[in-house]
């Protein structure tokens, strides 16, 4: 059973569906979600057009997303989280280039599951590549994801890359990682690559403390306590030689702790601006302009949850469609936000994978002919009709 849940604010008689959801992580990237929900919807309204708009919030399959909408994609051979070779790719478009932390940065680049010796010396140095070479490709502005870091750097690795060098007190390089940097004694960072940069991300941790990017992420990088107090001293003196050296205070900016620091290091060095993920890259998409004339926006996650209602890419969505007053239906892999919550955020409907398959582990298997059916449930609820209708309470299917 499908079941369709809260209270619609009514149709158009015409025009399109627009279908922007996210990835459902671990199972489909947010284009092929889409393309599975459209082929549920052409099944039953072949004559309904559709527009798919992949979105994303600054984390993995942010490039993927933006490609998907047009912008072009390149490869390049960069520096894994942990020294090794990797094909990364960033996107561009008219100037802008969309570069994400997690293409060669992030946990999915780790050649083998974190460790606590990996946790005190992955680097974002892939990253800063991927910046430097959208610059020699004519970017004019980089859109940086961060997201899915493997890395507690504090994007020291990233600004390397870019020419900056971090030197202990002999005066030689130090080696790649944030444990390194408590031995940090002077930055030059006068040679740097500095291009316009704007962070997407939803993060608003500063770099240092309770809240901080060792304290609340290193764990999931495969740190120990001891590992996270030494990433935390190594970040604390990165912070007070950007002081020093820079003449910069950013430590403490809602954003600077994001993706292991990076965040603090795009700050600092860049001057960057940090923006909420799904924010920007809509901005990107020109998804306000797609909602024109549209009669039903559905949009998605791998899991509608409390973490949903903090930024995440569905919600981006239904806030601007709600200017619009287009309904928006939202599908998920599972679903945790009651009715009520679902009403503030602006989702008329919700749909889950599980309310066909209670099983998760078979939702994920077989989750791109579970969406069709999905599809194909929206489209005889939402779409049924060329009539403005308003309906109340739950609807099944």
């Amino acid at each position: 059973m499908i079941a369709a849940r809260g209270t619609s604010r009514g149709g158009w008689r015409d025009g399109h569906c627009v279908i922007a959801p996210d990835k459902f992580k671990g199972s489909l990237t947010a284009p092929e979600v889409a393309a599975h929900l459209a082929a549920g919807l052409r099944a039953v309204r072949p004559d309904v057009p559709m527009v798919c708009v992949p979105i994303a919030d600054g984390g993995d399959g942010t490039v993927d997303a933006v490609v998907a909408s047009g912008f072009g994609r390149f490869r390049t051979s960069v520096t894994g989280p942990v020294g090794e070779q990797v094909v990364a790719s960033f996107a561009m478009r008219d100037g802008t280039a969309v570069v994400e932390l997690a293409e060669a940065s992030g946990l999915r680049r780790m050649p083998h599951p974190p460790t606590s010796s990996t946790s005190r010396t992955v680097s974002s140095t892939g990253t800063g590549e991927l910046i430097k070479a959208a610059a020699a490709r004519g970017a004019r502005r980089i859109v940086l994801g961060l997201g899915g870091s493997a890395c507690t750097d504090g994007g020291a690795g990233m600004m390397t890359a870019l020419g900056a060098r971090f030197l202990d007190e002999h005066g030689c390089p130090l080696p790649p990682g944030g444990a390194a940097l408590r031995r940090l004694a002077r930055i030059d960072a006068a040679n740097m690559i500095r291009v316009p940069v704007t962070v997407a991300s939803d993060v608003d941790n500063p770099l240092l403390g309770v809240r901080g990017a060792a304290n609340v992420y290193a764990r999931q990088k495969g740190a120990r306590q001891s590992d996270v107090d030494d990433l935390e001293r190594g970040l604390a003196r990165l912070a007070m030689i950007v002081r020093r050296d820079l003449h910069v205070d950013v430590a403490d900016r809602p954003g600077a702790g994001a993706a292991g620091g990076a965040g603090f290091a795009a700050l600092a060095f860049l001057g960057a601006q940090v923006r909420p993920g799904i924010e920007i890259i809509l901005e990107q998409l020109g998804f306000a302009q797609r909602l024109a004339g549209a009669r039903l926006v559905i949009t998605g996650e791998g899991s509608l949850d409390r973490q949903s209602l903090h930024g995440k890419a569905p919600i981006g969505v239904a806030r601007i469609a709600a200017a619009t007053a287009v309904p928006v239906v939202a599908v998920a892999g599972q679903r945790s936000l009651t009715d009520e919550q679902l009403h503030r955020a602006d989702i008329t409907a919700a749909y889950a994978l599980t309310d066909i398959e209670p099983d998760p582990e078979v939702c994920m298997a077989r989750a791109g002919l579970l969406l069709e059916r999905v599809g194909g449930a929206i489209a005889g609820e939402w779409l049924g009709d060329n009539e403005i209708r308003e309906r109340e309470g739950a609807a099944h299917v």
